[in-house]
């Protein structure tokens, strides 16, 4: 429940400093995504760029914790599509878990992280002390944290961005719009493939 000021009642403490970082419990609502996801990546895949096993990203999904955006599994023999934006949250999550945050404040900063604009994320840090989960947008934000005995470890999301930008460009993306297989997600390799395909 949103108490009107961009977190949320329960028993998260506040951070030092009124105008942030904040605990993550909630925030406004914002689109979606800032821009229209045109490949999706298969469950191995999202896997494999955020470096969780599958049982981990079953679970996840069934749980409603990080579901797909892109399409989730319904019947048999339907595959989950996930955003490369899904993939950020979910190594997100895994080193949130690895640090021995509790479940429900994982949950509470992926809601968050789903509100958030796109580009918003690549500025953002995450910061925890094992209980409670901030958001500092900006290094100022972060010294107020530590200095206040709340910030333990933090999670630059820019830099988990560019590691699954990294992971992705080696894997292979789905074309959502055609289902169509783009080889290691990269024009030119796609380029490539086809320039094979006409070949054999």
């Amino acid at each position: 429940m949103s108490s009107g000021d961009g977190t949320a009642g329960g028993s998260l403490g506040r951070a030092p400093e009124e105008s942030g970082p904040y605990p993550l419990h909630g925030s406004p609502a914002v689109g979606a995504s800032d821009g229209a996801d045109t490949v999706g990546y298969r469950g191995p895949t999202a896997c494999a760029a955020a470096g969780i096993t599958y049982r981990q990203l079953d679970y996840w999904a069934r749980t409603g914790l990080v579901e797909p955006s892109v399409r989730p599994a319904y019947g048999s023999g339907t595959q989950r599509l996930y955003s490369f934006r899904d993939v950020v949250v979910l190594k997100i999550v895994k080193r949130f878990l690895d640090t021995g945050v509790a479940l429900q404040n994982i949950r509470a900063a992926v809601q968050h992280l789903r509100a958030r604009g796109f580009r918003d994320l690549e500025r953002m840090t995450l910061m925890s002390d094992g209980a409670t989960v901030y958001e500092c947008s900006s290094p100022d934000e972060v010294v107020d944290l530590l200095q206040g005995g709340q910030g333990v470890f933090g999670i630059a999301v820019g830099v988990v961005w560019r590691d699954v930008e990294a992971a992705l460009s080696q894997l292979h993306g789905e074309r959502i719009d055609t289902g169509e297989t783009l080889v290691g997600h990269n024009p030119g390799d796609e380029l490539a493939r086809r320039r094979r395909d006409r070949a054999v």
